[in-house]
């Protein structure tokens, strides 16, 4: 619930207690600069979704402690006094750059970038990773499903499977970023201006003398919008012949029955059974749902096997994230700067060092509006076709910028001395938006399996910058 503020306290203690840190060495106020990013695409794909921009923004709008907050901490008997007095006024009144939600994005590329004094910087880091990595993470599994599933539709089912309260209307925000505009959660339907959709469940059923009871029942309750389940007993042998019965009752007194769910068993086969029946009955307006344990390598093999499937309930795998290489997004908070001064993180592995300085994301755009790479560049750098650009995990592996392209920027500034400079569209704006960018990825990088990677590089003097800071902390010999 985005109008929901965030305790303060909402975070680790080891924000604090580097921020009581900060401020006994007189560092604080000094101008810092962080970056938030991922290493590695989520599912083993080549792409995620941005997502959880307006959360973290007015968490930031609204940053402050209360008086029980400053009891609290001052009971832990950590803190020194002038500290407690210190965060009394804290509040956050830097700066944030963020691509537009729904914007897609790529490994090791910033997403957001938080300027401002160095305790305020550094304090926000983990709230702001458990909204975005979170959010992105499944509004990134929502898009996958929504490619699944081609002309179908996805509706989310997860309430019941989320991680509690909060992690089940993140997942419905999230997943409407992503594309998945329907959900069964009416808390979310109410606060984010959803559809909500929903059918009944098996002791629905199962509370009636008998099947057919059940579905007159369920029909006369709701006969302008009822979908019926159909596996409680058998699916061909009873589910579906008495939905259908259920059917022509609600025809002769002027309704239509809606759709059928099918929740078990072999769903291409189930599906394309279901279709011919409700079809040689005179129904083929009825729609068939699909549900259990759905992900988008389930949906995508119903489809490739011929399935008749119209809507996809998805629950578990899209509330969790379930998947190979899913579960959490690795999002990671680096200090790139500060005073001015070019700060990254050294290691062995290049791939693990992090890009200095304050940084700009150029997407570059093919004449047809594809998208052909993305370039990370220090923020005043100018680049131009023909310019060198390096793989940032591989600098030997470098290429120059293709001619007759444009450049768009990928990242604005969203946040201006702690003050929200833009606009919450509605979720459905954020998903054709996420919609038109997927249309716009270049060819095979959208496949679930073995994607072909999309191509980031960063530019030549961010490239230099890095290679000097590294020399100058390379141990002498």
């Amino acid at each position: 619930m985005d109008g929901f503020r965030y305790s303060a306290l909402l975070t680790d203690l080891y924000e604090l207690t580097m921020l009581a840190g900060y401020f006994d060495e007189k560092m604080h106020e000094k101008p810092a600069t962080f970056d938030l990013f991922f290493r590695e695409s989520p599912f083993h794909g080549s792409f995620a979704v941005f997502a959880g921009l307006e959360t973290a923004l007015r968490f930031l709008s609204d940053l402050r402690f209360s008086e029980e907050d400053l009891s609290y901490l001052a009971g832990l008997n950590i803190f020194k006094p002038s500290f407690l007095e210190f965060l009394r006024d804290f509040r956050f009144q830097g700066d944030v750059k963020a691509p537009r939600e729904g914007t897609v994005v790529f490994a090791n590329e910033p997403l957001l970038t938080v300027e401002g004094n160095l305790a305020e910087a550094q304090f926000v880091e983990t709230v702001l990773l458990n909204i975005i990595n979170f959010q992105t993470l499944v509004a990134t599994k929502a898009a996958r499903l929504k490619t699944a599933a081609g002309e179908g539709t996805v509706i989310e089912f997860g309430l019941r499977r989320a991680q509690g309260p909060d992690g089940g209307m993140s997942v419905a925000r999230a997943a409407a970023v992503g594309g998945v505009l329907s959900t069964s959660n009416v808390l979310a339907g109410r606060e984010y201006g959803l559809p909500i959709k929903g059918t009944h469940a098996h002791s629905w059923v199962m509370a009636f003398p008998d099947e057919l009871s059940a579905f007159r029942a369920y029909a006369e309750c709701f006969p302008e919008s009822s979908t019926l389940l159909v596996d409680t007993y058998d699916t061909l042998g009873s589910g579906i012949p008495n939905a259908i019965t259920v059917g022509r009752e609600l025809r002769e007194r002027g309704f239509e029955l809606k759709g059928i769910r099918l929740d078990s068993g072999d769903l291409a086969y189930l599906s394309k059974e279901a279709r011919r029946m409700l079809d040689e009955a005179g129904l083929p307006h009825v729609t068939i749902v699909a549900s259990n344990e759905l992900d988008e390598n389930v949906i995508h093999s119903v489809r490739s096997e011929g399935g008749r499937v119209d809507i996809y309930g998805v629950g578990t795998r899209l509330a969790t994230c379930a998947g190979e290489g899913g579960g959490a997004l690795g999002g990671v908070y680096k200090l790139v700067c500060l005073e001015g001064v070019p700060r990254m993180k050294v290691t062995s592995d290049i791939a693990k060092a992090t890009l200095p300085d304050r940084k700009r994301v150029l997407r570059v755009v093919n004449p047809d509006g594809g998208f052909n790479m993305d370039i990370i560049c220090r923020d005043e750098e100018k680049v131009r076709s023909g310019d060198m650009v390096y793989d940032p995990t591989n600098p030997a592996r470098n290429k120059p910028i293709p001619s007759n392209i444009r450049f768009e920027e990928v990242r604005s500034t969203v946040m201006r001395g702690g003050k929200i400079l833009v606009d919450f569209p509605p979720l459905g704006e954020l998903a054709k938006h996420s919609s038109g960018q997927l249309k716009r990825m270049p060819d095979g990088t959208l496949r679930l399996i073995n994607p072909h990677l999309y191509k980031l590089s960063i530019s030549q003097g961010l490239h230099d910058l890095r290679s000097a800071l590294m020399g100058q902390w390379r141990p002498s010999r």
